[in-house]
């Protein structure tokens, strides 16, 4: 990765100019059965996808908040992206009732209804699948976002310096995101090319440097396994052979 990149977006981008078809996300629902594998160049594009609803239909700006009511799963690490490269601010598990827009899963419908923006809410169904109906008062993401342009650019410059991700009780600007997933890739000992195990929700810090930035900051990948408790230890040995998978953080 550049050394120049200050934001979760620059990450990303400069991901995507080194090797847009190497794997970036591979996500597991074992609880589902579910794999998804995405690119960079894939993500990049559902990033992009997700920036222009944000920007566009959601009308959100720079600064503004965005409560994010999602399990550890790829389309919550699309969301974590877009919101960086619009310079939204996302506090995870954060407030509705605080919040400018809320984005949240089929489980947490009734908690967002205290948002008075925007509502955005997914199914989290395999392949990205829609609501068999809209749930009242939100717009599905699944029926949003495929209409959506596959370039985004930001109305307003990001300042890596500004708030860009709350968890936890701790607010970091997108700079501070950065320095401490590269913190974080070095003690885990990621490099380039590194694959990443990891079964931690992403409702901390932990969770969501392992299950996103610092592969990202590394030039790595991740493995993310949602309800990996399901999964014996015979099922987790073979995942990680076939995975290729260099890094646990389980």
């Amino acid at each position: 990765m550049n050394s120049s990149d200050r934001t979760p977006a620059d990450l990303l981008r400069s991901a995507l100019s080194a090797d847009p078809a190497r794997p970036l996300v591979t996500f597991y629902d074992d609880a589902t059965g579910e794999r998804v594998e995405l690119s960079v160049a894939t993500f990049a594009n559902w990033v992009a996808k997700t920036a222009n609803l944000l920007q566009g239909d959601l009308a959100a700006e720079p600064g503004d908040r965005l409560a994010l009511l999602l399990p550890a799963h790829w389309q919550s690490a699309v969301w974590l992206l877009a919101c960086s490269s619009v310079g939204v601010v996302v506090d995870v598990q954060g407030d509705p009732a605080a919040a400018d827009l809320v984005v949240t899963g089929p489980d947490t419908l009734e908690r967002a209804r205290a948002c008075r923006g925007e509502r955005v809410a997914l199914a989290l169904r395999p392949l990205g699948g829609r609501f068999p109906q809209a749930p009242e008062g939100f717009a599905d993401y699944a029926v949003e976002v495929p209409s959506q342009g596959d370039r985004f650019a930001p109305f307003a410059p990001v300042d890596a310096d500004a708030p860009a991700l709350a968890v936890g009780g701790a607010e970091l600007t997108g700079a501070q995101l950065v320095a401490r997933a590269r913190e974080d890739a070095g003690a885990l000992g990621l490099v380039p090319g590194s694959r990443l195990l990891t079964g931690r929700t992403y409702d901390t810090w932990e969770g969501l440097s392992t299950g996103l930035f610092a592969p990202l900051a590394a030039g790595g990948s991740v493995v993310l396994c949602r309800h990996i408790a399901q999964l014996d230890a015979d099922g987790l040995a073979k995942r990680v052979e076939s995975e290729r998978v260099t890094n646990t953080a389980v």
